[in-house]
């Protein structure tokens, strides 16, 4: 049997004094302390087997995955199926007291959390994040992949592969900034999901 691992890599810390939830809004970049995330995050993978890295192309994403190139010294893919999740509340706030979830007026949005009803659907990210960590494994089958994304595709990824529902509490997901999901492949199936946080100090 041939051993693959795909690693799941979750983008750093993101500049965003507005506090909004930017989602796919372009143009929204890494902050220093995300740059250093990223950076010491690549920096665990010295000594790795990995012969294959893409990304999704918004870009605080693409700027995580440049210290991963230099570790490797492979080229970037982009791949589409790895962009952050669809969600009708991008450019709002969502947390604490101006948050537009206290709004009414966004309430006909909330009508199933278990979709969620809000957004592009958990069964469609699992789908097309699945497709992209597919297509990695077989690049990469016999070595290691990296696969730089988004928090709730890589949660998504976790919870399928752990045999967990898709619906679930997003304040108790297990997805730090820079973070690293493995999983763990004996030919095409997955037989082991671990989860690291190469840049915690930072």
């Amino acid at each position: 049997m041939t051993q693959t691992i795909v690693h799941l890599v979750r983008h750093g810390e993101v500049h965003n004094p507005e506090k909004i939830l930017y989602g796919r809004i372009p143009g929204y970049q890494l902050s220093s302390r995300g740059r250093s995330q990223a950076a010491r995050t690549a920096a665990s993978f010295e000594g790795h087997d990995v012969t294959y890295i893409a990304a999704s192309p918004l870009q605080r994403v693409q700027e995580t995955s440049e210290p991963f190139l230099k570790v490797t010294g492979l080229e970037l893919i982009t791949d589409e199926d790895l962009l952050e999740a669809g969600n009708r509340f991008e450019g709002l706030r969502t947390k604490g007291l101006r948050s537009q979830l206290w709004n009414p007026v966004r309430w006909p949005l909330m009508y199933n959390p278990t979709l969620p009803s809000w957004g592009e659907h958990y069964t469609d990210i699992l789908e097309r994040v699945m497709a992209a960590v597919e297509r990695a494994r077989v690049a990469a089958e016999g070595h290691e992949a990296i696969l730089v994304t988004h928090q709730l595709p890589i949660v998504c990824v976790q919870r399928h592969a752990r045999g967990q529902s898709l619906s679930h509490n997003p304040a108790l997901r297990q997805c730090d900034l820079a973070s690293v999901t493995s999983l763990v492949f004996q030919d095409d199936q997955i037989v082991g999901v671990h989860y690291n946080e190469p840049a915690q100090e930072i």
